[in-house]
């Protein structure tokens, strides 16, 4: 199994920068995809940005359009951690953000951390 495990939430202001971590550990040799993903109250859970953890994967890094630009994700493979790089922040950035990881035997994410608030307010 997988356990995942974000921080680096927290409230900043309009046009701020944060920096979200997602630490993995167990099998962490088994994971071929990770992502970020966040979610408001009422609303579903929405993509905010994807890639390939197998260095010799031609997958392409994927972000949500809205975020193209101001965000970056990263991993460091020897630190089994992802990251999440936000910079110009909105108010519409507020959410709950969660990572998430899919083995590669599988075709959908089954492991999820307990995600990190972010709060874009004034």
């Amino acid at each position: 199994q997988v356990q995942l495990v974000e921080s680096g939430g927290g409230l900043v202001q309009p046009g701020g920068s944060l920096r979200l971590s997602c630490e993995a550990s167990g099998r962490t040799e088994i994971i071929a995809q990770m992502g970020w993903f966040r979610q408001t109250p009422g609303k579903e859970r929405e993509f905010v940005a994807s890639l390939s953890t197998i260095t010799t994967s031609t997958t392409p890094i994927r972000y949500r359009s809205s975020v193209k630009g101001r965000f970056t994700i990263s991993r460091d493979n020897a630190k089994n951690t992802l990251y999440l790089q936000m910079k110009s922040l909105e108010p519409e950035d507020t959410a709950l953000y969660s990572c998430a990881a899919r083995d590669r035997s599988s075709v959908n994410y089954g492991y999820w951390g307990q995600g990190t608030q972010v709060t874009v307010a004034s």
